[in-house]
């Protein structure tokens, strides 16, 4: 045999060699512990999320499934985790909107948001809700606007931080509206919430946590932020009924794996994943605290996320936030 021959060959052997790797990765994956990153502390609704899912994945997977929080930097830190994490299946990121946004809000990241990543599902949307104070003399979106563009820097709005989702959908109604509102950043969704309670600020978007304060009557809410009404607040019209139009700020939430996870093990992790949000304990946990549940192909995640790397890039751009 000549050695051109030889070696293709050779090669054909270890074509065979690496997919029958592969093949038998994906028939024994998970074949040991599985951990899902959360980039945010314990606790708040990206951690609840993550710890309702994996529970019921490891009562399902013999390995088992165990949440780790690796909070910093606008999730940068987690991220960045995982991004360098082997491409196995078995250390995966429950991403949000922040994913999308930190594209643009950071002049550099030690990793690409989405070649860096391989998408694995599209889990779930929360609408962001506008809500005033009721001292703010407004029953409505148009109402605000006119108010807002009537006294351009007399208003505010509160956010978590710069570069937040919520400090962004305040953004995006400015450039929406046409009106000047001023942003005073806070150090975390409670404090402002605290703060819009008080009064201290006119209005702000936030997410489900803040409906005990609309029904005890201490904030207005407006409309919500998403294409369609929200479940759980369906007499809140959209801000297209509203009256605004174009404007849709939904935060979201989805499983990422490292690049160069193998095809068949997304495969898997995508079905599982997708399978325990059909189970009616996961559902009813998630939707409490306000998200309307989706499990999508790997593919519409991965379409999802490009788009909203677009639409936050301009948003960021225009408005020059950096990084609180």
């Amino acid at each position: 045999m000549k050695f051109f021959d030889r070696m293709v060959v050779l090669a054909g052997w270890t074509l065979v060699a690496l997919l029958s790797a592969t093949d038998a990765s994906a028939q024994t994956f998970p074949n040991r512990l599985v951990r899902v990153i959360v980039p945010f502390p314990p606790a708040g609704e990206v951690d609840i999320v993550a710890r309702v899912i994996g529970q019921k994945l490891g009562e399902k997977w013999k390995h088992g499934v165990i949440v780790e929080n690796r909070p910093g930097a606008s999730t940068v830190i987690g991220t960045d985790l995982v991004a360098k994490s082997a491409p196995d299946g078995h250390t995966i990121l429950l991403a949000v909107t922040a994913h999308a946004v930190n594209a643009t809000l950071f002049e550099k990241l030690p990793f690409d948001p989405i070649k860096d990543f391989a998408p694995i599902s599209l889990i779930a949307t929360a609408p962001n809700i506008l809500l005033v104070h009721p001292s703010v003399p407004v029953n409505s979106v148009m109402e605000l606007v006119q108010l807002a563009k009537a006294n351009p820097g007399k208003l505010n709005f509160a956010s978590p931080g710069s570069g937040t989702a919520m400090h962004l959908s305040g953004e995006l109604f400015k450039q929406a509206a046409g009106a000047e509102i001023v942003h005073v950043p806070y150090k975390g969704t409670q404090p402002a919430l605290t703060a819009l309670v008080a009064g201290d600020v006119s209005l702000a978007f936030s997410t489900g946590v803040s409906m005990p304060f609309v029904k005890a009557g201490k904030l207005r809410a407006l409309a919500v932020t998403t294409s369609r009404r929200a479940a759980a607040m369906p007499e809140l019209p959209t801000m297209a009924e509203a009256g605004l139009g174009g404007f849709e700020a939904a935060s979201w939430y989805g499983f990422l794996a490292p690049a160069g996870t193998p095809a068949e093990i997304v495969e898997i992790l995508n079905r599982e994943i997708n399978e325990a949000l059909r189970d009616p304990d996961v559902r009813e946990r998630i939707m409490r605290i306000g998200l309307e549940l989706l499990g999508t192909s790997a593919t519409a995640f991965e379409q999802h996320l490009k788009s909203e790397v677009a639409k936050w890039g301009k948003v960021v751009r225009q408005s020059g936030a950096k990084p609180g």
